[in-house]
């Protein structure tokens, strides 16, 4: 096709790729985007203002933020305080009547005073009487049990005593199940409000009154008791009284042989040892005789 005569050549009406880009300049108005609110409805509702709370609340949403370690040490403490607490209240009972002081008075001063049962008086424990040679095998020492917050230290026997919890004492070894007539030997801080012990004698009516509580708590009600023993510890301030309880359990007549010991051992309260053992286990009554040589302080 010819070109029309006397016309310009035609040219594109845009740039050539080679054309360099214009430089756009923006003010910062022009760089400014708004972007709308988000709908109050659905998934990006504004979550309300938390609810004021009060005292408990803010104790109670507090311990979430208390390290574990320190929950259980005050659940530790707290157990602690209840064990006490409890054994204190087992011996509130165990002060003697006027008529069991008098009694015990008149017996002569190398006396403790009796122990109530049946609304008698037992003859009072025996200012001094050795420890008998009691009947049995003695179990296998297999160490040495170290009460830290007693203060004393024992003999830990082998089988078929165990290690086991057993509150409110401090540590106890047991034989068979939690059960009355109880077999077991177990320390605690002695829960005794009274002066602290200066003579053998005091030492002597504080190991009656753990004898006493032992005979309500850990033999069958209704029990009779009969001292074996009366003597101070191997080594260092205290006494170690030895005792038979006899008693009724499903229909026939049983006993058991214990001890009770209260022993200085530097702390702010004696330590209290006892150990009980019933006719049941009588092949082990020898194991008595290896905790009154074996007590110690700490």
């Amino acid at each position: 096709m010819a070109h029309n005569q006397g016309q310009e050549p035609y040219q594109p009406s845009y740039d050539a790729p080679t054309t360099p880009f214009q430089r756009v300049e923006l003010s910062p108005a022009d760089q400014t985007v708004n972007v709308p609110m988000p709908p109050t409805a659905g998934a990006f509702r504004t979550p309300p203002a938390p609810p004021r709370r009060g005292f408990v609340g803010r104790l109670v949403a507090g311990v979430g933020d208390i390290p574990i370690k320190v929950v259980y040490l005050l659940a530790a403490v707290i157990a602690t305080v209840l064990a006490v607490v409890a054994i204190f209240a087992l011996f509130s009972g165990d002060e003697p009547t006027a008529t069991e002081q008098q009694r015990a008075q008149a017996s002569g001063p190398g006396a403790a005073s009796g122990v109530a049962e049946d609304g008698g008086v037992l003859t009072p424990v025996p200012a001094s009487l050795a420890f008998p040679a009691m009947s049995g095998k003695a179990s296998k020492v297999i160490g040495t049990v170290v009460d830290k917050r007693t203060g004393i230290s024992y003999p830990r026997l082998g089988k078929p005593w165990t290690a086991k919890s057993f509150a409110p004492f401090a540590i106890a070894q047991r034989v068979g199940k939690v059960a009355v007539p109880h077999t077991m030997v177990a320390s605690a801080p002695l829960p005794v409000t009274a002066d602290r012990p200066k003579t053998s004698a005091d030492y002597r009516e504080l190991a009656v009154r753990a004898a006493r509580w032992s005979l309500r708590t850990q033999h069958p009600e209704g029990g009779a008791l009969t001292w074996t023993a009366s003597q101070k510890p191997a080594e260092g301030k205290g006494w170690i009284v030895g005792f038979r309880v006899d008693y009724t359990l499903d229909g026939e007549r049983r006993s058991s042989q214990a001890l009770a010991a209260v022993v200085e051992a530097g702390k702010t309260k004696p330590a209290m040892l006892l150990a009980t053992i019933p006719d049941s286990g009588k092949s082990h009554w020898r194991d008595l005789n290896t905790l009154v040589k074996g007590l110690r302080s700490a």
